[in-house]
């Protein structure tokens, strides 16, 4: 047993209140090292009369690890614990002192979780567990009111820049909601509609006011309750971080200098404001002039955003803010915008900018999610650019898994494109089969799914700005195949629970080939998804058990024996239900432990199963395939191929 590889801390990811009366543990330990891993549990103030062994199950992997979880109820909302290893004849106690070999009599030196406080639960809004997002970049996805169209605009569908203009407006939204109601789409994500100068609005002029050539705010509340009225949330763009040039407190300090009362809104370096050899004498973003930096610490200008936070959600009726370049601002301010923000919609998504590792603004005092980066590379890596194999994908997708606490995945904003980054199908070569196996893991993974739009119909584009070309509307211009592709993919997600859960298990990892089989499950829900992510037909085969372990089944309550007589306690500890009673030896449980690792299944029992949505008419849709007796299920997928099953009630 590697002993260096085993690690625990008692917060943030490896242990966390999953809801007001479940801790989730987690325990890491050296990839294929380990047999068997068991949680030692009880309440510190009542250690004798609540001390219990819970089973662990490895619930995902990397390159280099298993990952470990168990989930408990403790009977007083708290809990002292450690864990037993076993691993061949090795067996050891991990606590909070480190590594022992033989179990302490009393539990001073275990891991404690102090208490699960209502108000420290991280609870996500319920609904987003269940979205699917899309992405509007507001000048360019429809013009439905030509009357408020911009200067010197341009015939809808030309060629874009960084600086042109096509007329898209809200009332161009309100227009083709029948498309994306009937695309499965049940919230959408818009781009900054705030006044500003330029075509993307990420130079905020005016917070509380929907620029002109958009309509206006009365126009944004018909869309938002136009949305609603058919199940559709709607989340506004907050730019934050900075405000734009002509924002008047920006034009009041450069006209006034160190007097004006704004001077302090913003972070100077030197005055004049002003630019000199390409940089600002003022913080922007990156090195932008246009983007003045705002000093989130000054108690104006949080009053100010704070009220914009608010309006927007009590007026007009928005149900989240994604937050621009949100890594860049201050832990405090978004501390306090949660709370602001929570006050008027408890249910209200935020969601922060953030492309890298987000552990520290996911604990449940600032954000709900980020937009889950490293999810789309991973997910590109492997279907797009077809830089790395399905072993190595797995692995990532494994050690995002373990990175964050279940809700926290839940909730996850896991888009492919958008505004920033070059279109799915550009970066997939045109290869629409590709793009739609990128699509298809991300509408049957954990966490919400963002469909960029035009995406749908097989628009492409490269980088900024070839990434936001008009929405295509015309039918014979759009790949209504694709269109189908989507339509089906997402509903399936509405109708399956087991591809919202968090329930994920990879079954087949084909490096050589690139195949891919996983899991998907909830209650008596199960599903498979199998695919070929490369350009030659590909066989599969792999086992799949009949009735599988169930290893997320009901969390584990802890009882509470009361305060008996020692020795009453005693008896009624030993009679306890667990994988390893407390009290045996570690020879014993090093026993049970070979006695594990040597257990043949010579008959996994054949299991059937049902064909929901696939691309090849060897798998038409409804009919079955089976596995043999041994429960060796088989596949011939051709080349981009996929098949998603349910398995069949016996």
């Amino acid at each position: 047993m590697l002993l260096e590889a085993v690690y625990h801390r008692p917060k943030q990811n490896w242990a966390y209140a999953y809801d007001g009366k479940t801790l989730h543990l987690r325990l890491r330990t050296k990839k294929d090292d380990v047999a068997v891993v068991e949680a030692i549990v009880g309440d510190k103030y009542a250690w004798d009369q609540t001390i219990t062994t819970v089973p662990m199950h490895i619930f995902t992997s990397d390159a280099r690890f298993d990952y470990w979880e168990t989930s408990v109820i403790p009977p007083f909302r708290r809990l002292r614990y450690a864990f037993r290893l076993i691993s061949g004849d090795e067996a050891i106690i991990f606590s909070d002192k480190g590594i022992e070999l033989t179990l302490p009599d009393n539990s001073n030196s275990f891991f404690d979780f102090p208490y699960i406080n209502p108000i420290d639960v991280f609870e996500p809004p319920a609904w987003v567990k269940d979205a699917v997002f899309y992405q509007i970049f507001p000048e360019r996805f429809a013009n439905g009111d030509p009357s408020i169209n911009p200067e010197n605009v341009l015939p809808w569908g030309g060629e874009p820049t960084p600086k042109n203009f096509f007329g898209g407006d809200l009332q161009g939204v309100i227009d083709h909601l029948d498309h994306i109601s009937a695309l499965g789409i049940n919230a959408v994500y818009f781009t900054p509609l705030f006044e500003a100068t330029t075509n993307h609005k990420y130079d905020t002029q005016d917070y509380m006011k929907v620029d002109p050539h958009f309509g206006t705010n009365e126009k944004l509340k018909e869309l938002v309750d136009a949305c609603h009225a058919r199940g559709i949330r709607v989340l506004l763009d907050a730019v934050f971080n900075h405000s734009g040039k002509t924002f008047p407190p920006f034009v009041d300090a450069q006209k006034n200098g160190q007097q004006s009362k704004y001077a302090d809104w913003f972070y100077v370096r030197e005055w004049p404001l002003q630019v000199v050899d390409g940089v600002p004498t003022y913080e922007t973003f990156a090195f932008e002039p246009l983007m003045p930096k705002l000093n989130t610490e000054h108690p104006e200008v949080k009053q100010y955003l704070f009220e914009v936070a608010r309006y927007w959600i009590e007026e007009i009726g928005i149900d989240g803010w994604r937050l621009d370049v949100a890594n860049e601002v201050d832990h405090q301010f978004w501390r306090e915008f949660r709370q602001t923000v929570k006050a008027v919609n408890k249910d209200a998504y935020i969601l922060g900018e953030i492309w890298h590792d987000s552990m520290m603004w996911l604990q449940g005092d600032q954000f709900d999610a980020v937009m889950n980066y490293p999810f789309t590379n991973a997910v590109l890596d492997f279907f797009a650019y077809q830089t790395i194999d399905a072993s190595d994908f797995a692995n990532a997708i494994g050690a995002q898994l373990a990175a964050y606490p279940q809700q926290v995945t839940e909730s996850a904003f896991n888009l492919l494109d958008s505004h920033d980054t070059p279109r799915l199908l550009t970066i997939c070569e045109d290869n629409t089969d590709a793009m739609k196996l990128s699509s298809l893991f991300q509408l049957t993974f954990p966490g919400t799914p963002c469909i960029y739009y035009g995406d749908e119909v097989g628009i492409n584009g490269a980088g900024d700005p070839g990434c936001r070309k008009c929405m295509v509307w015309d039918p014979e211009e759009q790949n209504r195949e694709l269109l189908t592709f989507y339509t089906d993919a997402i509903g399936l997600r509405h109708k399956y629970s087991a591809l919202r859960s968090a329930d994920i298990r990879f079954v087949h990892v084909g490096a050589a080939d690139g195949t891919l089989v996983y899991e998907r499950r909830e209650g008596s829900q199960r599903l498979l998804i199998a695919m070929n992510a490369r350009g030659e037909a590909a066989d599969l085969s792999f086992e799949i058990e009949a009735q599988p372990t169930d290893c997320n089944a009901a969390p584990h309550p802890v009882d509470f024996r009361g305060f008996a007589k020692p020795a009453a306690a005693a008896a009624t500890a030993g009679s306890e239900t667990s994988a390893s009673p407390v009290a045996a030896s570690i020879e014993n449980a090093k026993a049970d432990a070979r006695s594990i690792a040597t257990a043949v299944i010579t008959d996994n029992g054949s299991s059937t199963w049902s064909v929901l949505l696939s691309n090849t008419s060897k798998y038409a849709v409804s009919s079955s395939v089976a596995s043999s007796n041994d429960g060796k299920l088989q596949f011939t997928l051709p080349a981009y191929g996929y098949v998603i099953l349910e398995q069949s009630a016996e």
